[in-house]
């Protein structure tokens, strides 16, 4: 959750980094553009740019309840379109998975759902918010999959680097890959454009995609999978914009590529806003909650 706590309190404009395609586009409320051409598009754009391929990623600001509504439309029309459909989250860790499969299968009402899974342990936000996401998946019985790994893990990868995880944390985890300049670039954008001191803090939020990425690969490679599965993955912008994250770290390991959708907070005095194209496949407009 770090990553999008901080991408709402940054002084650097992290929607217009030098990443992929050079140029803007001009985004508006509610207004969904193909950052390829800079025109307007629709849901079933996202759906026909999604065919063939394994993985759409949605980024989120997490305090925005028009990013989830948008979220919960998009998976709404994978499904519609005839994908199976899994949906990975963010929200929610590796241990807290037989209370996705509860959720999946209709076994739990929402209020114990919410207690049992332990959603304001998991996770600092509304249920409200997030409601949209738990009720398409749970109306069309689609797979969930609580994607992120134990928080214990980041906070010691950022107090002592990688050789502080206990021995069972490295054998759940892929080796760290902190190489990629172009997301240590977003990172440094969302810790506001200043140089962190100890590398341990950015081999963390490394994990975090990391650790992430990995779970997907996992839960794929041991559940029935056609080729017309589409893992939808519900994350932070700043776990997927530019390609950079999770979907950096999945493509990487496995080669298998995905669309990318990122949803942008647009000020309300303001009628429009220009984004980099390098942001992501298409981009959102979403009205800001920020005062």
């Amino acid at each position: 959750m770090m990553i999008g706590l901080l991408f709402n309190c940054i002084d650097i404009d992290v929607y217009n980094l030098p990443i992929g395609k050079p140029g803007q586009v001009e985004l508006r409320v509610n207004l969904v553009v193909n950052t390829r051409n800079g025109n307007s598009a629709t849901l079933k754009d996202i759906v026909d740019a999604a065919r063939g391929k394994r993985f759409v990623f949605v980024g989120e600001s997490h305090d925005n309840p028009d990013t989830h509504r948008w979220q919960a439309d998009i998976i709404g029309a994978l499904s519609d379109a005839g994908r199976r459909v899994i949906v990975g989250l963010e929200m929610y860790t590796r241990p807290k998975q037989h209370f996705m499969n509860l959720w999946t299968l209709g076994k739990l009402s929402e209020e114990d759902f919410i207690e049992r899974s332990d959603w304001k342990g998991q996770w600092g936000f509304d249920y409200a918010l997030y409601r949209p996401i738990f009720d398409v998946v749970n109306s069309r019985r689609l797979r969930l999959v609580g994607l992120n790994i134990p928080r214990d893990w980041v906070r010691a990868v950022g107090r002592g680097g990688y050789d502080a995880l206990p021995d069972d944390a490295k054998k759940e985890l892929p080796s760290l890959y902190l190489d990629n300049k172009e997301h240590r670039l977003v990172f440094d954008a969302l810790m506001g454009g200043h140089p962190i001191a100890s590398p341990n803090v950015y081999a963390a939020q490394v994990l975090w995609d990391e650790g992430m990425a990995d779970t997907a690969i996992k839960y794929l490679g041991k559940t029935s999978v056609t080729d017309n599965t589409v893992f939808v993955v519900i994350a932070g912008n700043g776990h997927t914009m530019y390609g950079q994250g999770i979907n950096y770290r999945i493509k990487r390991r496995t080669g298998l590529d995905g669309v990318t959708v990122a949803t942008v907070d647009i000020p309300k005095e303001k009628q429009s806003l220009k984004v980099a194209r390098g942001i992501g496949d298409f981009v959102i407009g979403v009205t800001s909650t920020q005062q």
